[in-house]
């Protein structure tokens, strides 16, 4: 839970055809352990979910309902099954590219849910085990969001699992923002936490991520060129 407090106000980062895309983080939710029974770890440790028992700083990327990827930052020690999903973003940087990759052009809908962040970010299954600390794909601390600013709420989409998985409230979100999951500002105590240092990004290199020239108008869903990890 410290880690989906703290990665408020953090801005997620990708380096994409020479531009660095980047968005304030304003939602996260919080997954943790094979208890959870809203956690994929709840089936052990499988193919799939292999990556939440880390190391800590992997990126864990799924796709649900078939058409929508997830982006995840797997958090604890080797052997803990823990993520905090990045549910939105606040763009601020290569909000053209993300124009073009979402096919919106609305500012607050760009990335204001889960799958609309991986669609704007190019953000696919090649990125399953990604290394957050970049440097195709990174987090950089930001502007601590005060805790009378954070609000927290059931976590969205697990009204199907026992209590309390179902309404436990490790959902945090940035209360003003309206990056947010539309619909979703439910008002709940706000939490506080220690503070965290995220993870520091390596400086940019050359990176084989990157493309020169504009992304093409006609594909909705944009996707690195480097192998699978």
């Amino acid at each position: 839970m410290t880690v989906a407090r703290e990665l408020l106000g953090s801005t997620l980062c990708r380096r994409v055809d020479g531009l660095t895309l980047r968005g304030r983080i304003v939602e996260t939710e919080a997954y943790v352990g094979e208890g959870d029974l809203a956690c994929h770890a709840r089936a052990g440790r499988t193919t799939r979910t292999a990556p939440l028992y880390g190391p800590p700083g992997l990126a864990y990327v799924y796709l649900t309902y078939g058409m929508h990827h997830l982006l995840n930052a797997v958090t604890e020690r080797e052997g803990m099954p823990a993520a905090v999903l990045i549910r939105a973003l606040e763009p601020l940087d290569g909000i053209e590219w993300m124009e073009e990759a979402r096919g919106v052009r609305t500012a607050h809908l760009l990335a204001s849910g889960p799958g609309k962040l991986a669609q704007a970010f190019g953000l696919d299954l090649e990125w399953n085990r990604t290394d957050l600390t970049g440097p195709d794909l990174w987090i950089e601390p930001g502007e601590r969001v005060p805790d009378r600013a954070v609000l927290t709420s059931a976590r969205i989409g697990c009204q199907n699992v026992p209590e309390p998985w179902a309404t436990i409230p490790w959902r945090f979100y940035v209360a003003e923002s309206r990056h947010v999951t539309p619909g979703r500002t439910d008002r709940s105590a706000p939490q506080t936490g220690r503070n965290l240092v995220v993870t520091n990004p390596r400086r940019i290199g050359n990176n084989r991520a990157s493309r020169a020239g504009s992304p093409e108008p006609t594909r909705k869903r944009r996707t690195r060129n480097t192998p699978s990890r």
